[in-house]
This record gives structure tokens, sequence and C-alpha cells, in this order.
């Protein structure tokens, strides 16, 4: 093998790490140059006094089709959530309430729970099964190629009520696209429903990061460098901020677009990406140990979306502790105390005073969580990963915001290399 790689990939986030896999099956060795300290991008696991913390409340679909081709599920000993959700409902106009909303499908016992739930009308229960039927068998591709309008818009005019659309859907995929307006495009709303009622909301057990740490695993440990940020590239040579230089036959641009446009000395509009903030906390105890996300139709508070993690995942927190996760959406800066607070107090009105006993752990502010996606958008085409005879791109932020996404266009540019 010659000392100059054919192939540089420069990112090791999922995209990168997927194309790198995808090109060392048929026998190429790229070299993945990665400006962090670590594998995964933004799916990474911290380890705080022994809690495992997601930077950001993340999830595995276990249905997306990618994840299905490369990854080993039973390796990575996925811990799923129970397929539905617990909502909190505060109307102002009586008691805050709890309502239960299970996928009767997963658990057949809970059928005349979910048809006797406040959260929506029985005409809306019954559209559910119609929007499966829809979505069932519809391929990534295709969902991509359909009329796209927004996601609230697409449920209107499915006849869902604006009673259902506010207390689950608006929360509940809120919570996914990291925005409540709902404006998010329709066909990958679509693409996220099917995925989720064909296969498990799920966690390693020892992490998000057990993820890309799969896929680093099966490389051999000199195709990656950490701690190696790339200045520019030109043509098929990458600068290097050391004052290196490599060469290659081909390049493989595998970060995000503002990163990518620097790199190609690119200017124009910023592109638009939604928000999130994740804080952490540990309890002595569980507050409602169901395995389920807990939704929040107040979306002017704090508390969004939250779940107790540990009780999904048990090695998260150390024994007899408790990890709990609250999202919080279109923060544009974070006062982390000052918010850890306002939860914590939002959170009492919930569960109790036993809240007061929850100590902070830690908070992740992600302005540049997930890349906007509007109807209009297309999915994945060769075109957008191909920049030039010798340079690609890959990563959701050329296609649509999923992890699926990023690892469709790795394994797109890997056999497009390859051939």
């Amino acid at each position: 093998m010659s000392s100059q790689p054919s192939v540089i990939i420069v990112g090791a986030g999922m995209a990168g790490l997927t194309c790198a896999a995808y090109l060392k099956q048929r026998g190429i060795n790229a070299l993945l140059l990665e400006a962090s300290d670590g594998v995964g991008g933004r799916v990474r696991t911290d380890v705080v006094n022994g809690f495992r913390l997601d930077r950001g409340f993340q999830i595995l679909l276990t249905a997306y089709p990618e994840a299905r081709r490369l990854l080993d599920y039973a390796a990575l000993d996925l811990k799923p959530f129970r397929s539905g959700a617990l909502i909190h409902h505060d109307d102002h106009q009586g008691p805050a309430q709890w309502m239960s909303f299970i996928n009767p499908l997963r658990e057949p016992t809970a059928i005349a729970q979910t048809l006797a739930s406040p959260v929506g009308t029985l005409s809306d229960k019954l559209r559910i099964v119609e929007l499966m039927r829809r979505v069932s068998g519809v391929s990534t591709t295709d969902f991509f190629l359909q009329q796209a309008t927004d996601t609230e818009s697409f449920l209107e005019s499915f006849g869902y009520s604006a009673q259902f659309i506010d207390r689950f859907f608006r929360p509940f995929f809120g919570g996914i696209f990291l925005e409540d307006e709902l404006r998010t495009s329709s066909n990958f709303f679509e693409f996220c429903f099917q995925n989720f009622y064909s296969g498990d909301a799920a966690v390693p057990a020892l992490g998000i990061e057990a993820i890309p740490q799969q896929l680093a695993a099966q490389l051999s440990p000199t195709q990656i460098r950490l701690n190696t940020p790339v200045e520019r590239i030109s043509d098929n040579t990458v600068f290097l901020k050391s004052g290196e230089s490599l060469r290659a036959d081909s390049l493989v641009l595998a970060v995000d677009a503002q990163a990518a446009a620097r790199l190609l000395n690119q200017s124009g509009p910023a592109p638009a990406f939604n928000q999130t903030t994740c804080t952490y906390f540990s309890a002595p105890q569980s507050p409602r140990p169901e395995k389920l996300l807990m939704l929040n139709t107040n979306r002017q508070s704090a508390v969004h979306n939250m779940c107790v993690i540990s009780d999904v995942a048990p090695a998260y927190a150390p024994a007899g502790q408790a990890l709990i996760s609250v999202s919080t959406q279109g923060l544009e800066a974070v006062n982390e105390v000052a918010l850890a607070e306002r939860i914590r107090k939002e959170l009492i009105d919930w569960f109790g005073e036993e809240v007061k006993t929850w100590k902070w752990l830690r908070t992740y502010h992600l302005p540049e969580a997930l890349p906007q996606f509007n109807p209009g958008q297309s999915g994945v085409s060769m075109a957008q990963l191909k920049l030039s005879e010798r340079l690609y791109q890959c990563g959701d932020q050329t296609a649509y915001p999923s992890l699926n996404a990023a690892m469709q266009t790795g394994r797109l540019v890997a056999e497009h290399l390859a051939e």
C-alpha cells in the first residue's frame, strides 16, 4: 500500500465513518481527519460522575434502513423506549392532567386506555391507523419525491383535530424536528412516522456514542487521525492547521455545511438550523418509571420534552440513582444555572417536592442541532454529493436531517468512489 491514501475524508462523524466503513469493505483504506478529540460528530457521550450524558437527547430508530444495513444491533445492546408517550397538559382551567397515549399495536392491553385517552377524539385515533397504511411500504427515496407541504398543513388536511395536533403531534414531532410550528416538510414527517411505528426508538446500553465507536472499530486505527483540524483544501490537497499537507486521489467533505463552505472558500447565506438545549439531572429515584417519553403541551415553558433515560437504559446512571434528561427548544443563548432552576421549579408542579433533591449535572446548548428541512427541499441525489471530479460531500445537511441521511449519503459516496 502506498503512503498516499487514495481517499481522504474530512470529518469523522456518522457520514464520514459510514463512508470509510463501506470503502474498507471494498478494500480501500480511506484516511479520516477529525478536528475534535473523538469520532461521532454530534453523536457523542460524556461520562460525568458515573452518569452517561449524550450530547443532547438522541435516539436510534431501529427501522432506519441505513442503520439496519451497517450496524450490529445485538452488539449495541439496544434498550427500547415503550411505543407511545405520557403527555402533561395544563390548560389553566383546572388541575393539570397526565394523558397516556400508548401504541396498541405494540401493547394490545393498552387499547382501552388509548381509546379513552383525552389526547384526541376517536376519529383522531382511527386516523393514526389510516396514516400508518398511507406510509406503509413507501421507500425512503419515494418519500422525498412526493409533493410536500409543511407538517401542520398536512396534518390538518388529513383531518386531525386541532386538539390532537396540539396535544400529541406538536409536542412529539416538535421534539423530533426541534421546532414547534411544524413547518418542517411533510415528506420528512411521513418518513419519521413510518420509522417510528415500524421499529423501536432505542438507545445503546452504554450511550449513543457506541454507534460511531462501532463503525470506527471496523477501520484500522491508522485510518483515523483525531485532533487534526483542516485549514483549507485545494484540488486534491488538504492543508492542515499544523502546516502539514496531504494529497489523495479523491477528497470527501463529511463536515457540516458551514465548515464545508469555509473549506471551499464559498460565501453565501449561512445554513439555517433548529436548536435545542438538553439539561441533565440526577435523582435518588425515577419520578415516573414507565420507559416513556414525557411531553409537555405547554410549549412556552422551559420543559418541552423529558425522559428518565436510566429507566430505559440502566447503565446510563450509577446503581441506585436516576438520570433525567430535559429538552428545551429555541433558546438563542442560555444561562445554564437560571435554566436549571426554572426547569426544577416547573417540574415541582409535575412531580412534587422530591424534585428539590435533584442535582443538576450538565447542560448542552446545541445551536446547530439539526439542519432545517422545509417544503421544496429534496432528499438524496448524487448530483448534490459530487462537487467535482475529485471532490465529494456527505452528511445530513446534503439531504434531510437524520442519522439515516448521514449514513445514506456516506454509503452512496463510498459506492461511487469504489466504482
